[in-house]
């Protein structure tokens, strides 16, 4: 079993923070095949015909980056500060370089991430998609992305996380700032797929103003060492919007500490916290916070997991209620799949392992909101390679 203190508790001094320059690639179709494999598997289209932009940065290089909309702005942050005087107000607005080490190190060893903005008004059809990609043994990749949907707009965000095939170790610092201004919609979806040595470290600050909303979908099914985030939002506008899906498998050796705060600080604001997680052999703690300020929100958590193997599975709910007239409930359930269900299911002609098989994908199968059609048929196929690698 997993000690938690000893897993979280990276030494940065392990990884090292240089790393080779790589060239541009004009076209996707020009990437390494091995990288290209890599890049689809985390939802990344290789053609682009059904995006409006990518972002893709290898180690420390951006080497893709392209915009096919106007009024859609997806470039480097390095870039976008030179650009835009402006921007330097929203960088560390609401995470400060010295909340910890990874912060920290972000903050002193840049290698920068991505600067994603709709302008007012502008509504996209298509997603933009992003992948940070980590190549180089032993490489600590710190980035800083801000995300900014304008009055108005409406933005979806596909990223994808991966490494190399044959990376052993590494580490990810990624630090998030988005903001989603009033009457604004971002979806943004994250798909993970580090590697069984990888330590991940995101830090998450989202700000939500009048009437905005933010659908928060994260998916990884995949082993990884370690992965700790706790994504903060705030909802600082009347009716503003917060929900968070999160599906999650931790096989041996994965550790995964996952959770969102969400705050709801004005009136009629909603938010709803889902997270779904299985322990094949690995250990998870599936967090959730929900902090009423005012009178009239009304917010919901739901956590369940299931134990295949031996590992850990543990909810932790939390609900904060500051004055009278906050609506806030959970339900959590941790345990192993119902003898009842898997004997139903054979009374029907399926045998134990099929049995067992349907019902974990039914389990993971959870209905995320606005994915693209094919990002929802590659999920669907790596829910069903998860599968088979569980049973």
């Amino acid at each position: 079993m997993f000690k938690r203190e000893n897993v979280l508790d990276i030494n940065i001094e392990n990884y090292n923070v240089d790393a080779t320059d790589h060239a541009y690639v004009e076209n996707l179709s020009q990437i390494e095949s091995t990288d290209a494999k890599q890049l689809l598997d985390v939802g990344v289209d290789i053609d682009e015909s059904s995006r409006i932009g990518t972002f893709i940065q290898k180690d420390n290089s951006v080497i893709h980056c392209k915009t096919r909309r106007d009024g859609i702005e997806v470039m480097g942050i390095s870039q976008a500060l030179e650009k835009h005087a402006w921007l330097s107000n929203y960088m560390w607005k609401n995470i400060s370089p010295d909340t910890d080490k990874f912060t920290l190190q972000a903050n002193k060893n840049s290698h920068g991430g991505y600067f994603i903005h709709a302008l007012a008004g502008v509504k996209t059809k298509d997603p933009i998609q992003s992948c940070l990609y980590i190549a180089k043994e032993k490489f600590s990749q710190n980035v800083h992305n801000i995300v900014i949907a304008e009055q108005g707009s409406e933005l979806h965000i596909i990223t994808g996380c991966a490494t190399a095939p044959n990376l052993v170790s590494g580490l990810h610092i990624g630090i998030s700032e988005f903001y989603v201004k009033r009457d604004a919609k971002l979806t943004f979806t994250m798909i993970h797929d580090w590697g069984e040595k990888i330590n991940v470290r995101p830090r998450t600050a989202i700000r939500v103003e009048e009437g905005g909303t933010i659908i928060s979908n994260y998916i990884s099914l995949k082993p990884v060492g370690s992965l700790q985030m706790f994504p903060t939002t705030h909802l600082d506008g009347k009716g503003a919007v917060a929900r968070f899906n999160s599906i999650l498998v931790a096989g041996p050796g994965s550790f995964l500490d996952v959770g969102s705060r969400i705050v709801l600080n004005a009136p009629d604001t909603r938010a709803e916290i889902i997270s779904r997680g299985i322990s094949s052999g690995g250990s998870i703690i599936a967090r959730g916070e929900l902090v009423g300020k005012v009178a009239g929100i009304k917010a919901h958590l739901e956590c369940n997991g299931l134990i295949l193997n031996d590992g850990l599975m543990q909810a932790v709910p939390e609900l904060s209620g500051y004055v009278p007239g906050v609506e806030m409930s959970h339900e959590a359930a941790v345990g192993k799949i119902d003898q009842q269900e898997i004997e139903y299911l054979m009374a029907r002609g399926l045998d134990e392992e099929e049995a067992i098989s349907t019902i974990v994908r039914g389990f993971l199968n959870v209905d995320i909101e606005g994915l693209p059609a094919d990002l929802k048929k590659k999920l669907d196929e790596t829910i069903s390679e998860t599968q088979k690698e569980m049973m």
